[in-house]
């Protein structure tokens, strides 16, 4: 049996659902695909932006506290996640994230 979500660091229980509604069912399809491309599943499916959320789990997934996300580290990943959060529109959404005029990368 897979590994939840909830598995790695920073991500509680009630991540579970939330990343399950994205399709992403277990800790090892979230490494899979990274935390650029889950993100913007979560808020493809409804998810709020948050940054803290976004921390959480890009620390997390380094194995590191959410609030050791500091200094030099915090401008590389605040880029990413405003991408994230405020994507072009028109676009589409599937399984698989953002289809359409919207590319992650």
């Amino acid at each position: 049996m897979s590994a939840p979500v909830s598995s790695i660091r920073n991500l509680g229980p009630t991540s579970d659902a939330s990343y399950a509604r994205a399709g992403i069912t277990s800790a090892q399809v979230l490494r899979d695909i990274g935390p650029d491309a889950a993100y913007a599943r979560l808020l493809a499916h409804g998810s709020r932006p948050h940054f803290i959320g976004y921390y959480a789990m890009v620390m997390g997934l380094q194995g590191r506290p959410w609030n050791d996300c500091k200094g030099a580290e915090k401008p590389p990943c605040a880029p990413a996640l405003m991408r994230l959060s405020m994507p072009p529109w028109p676009m589409t959404v599937n399984r698989s994230g953002f289809t359409g005029d919207h590319q992650l990368k």
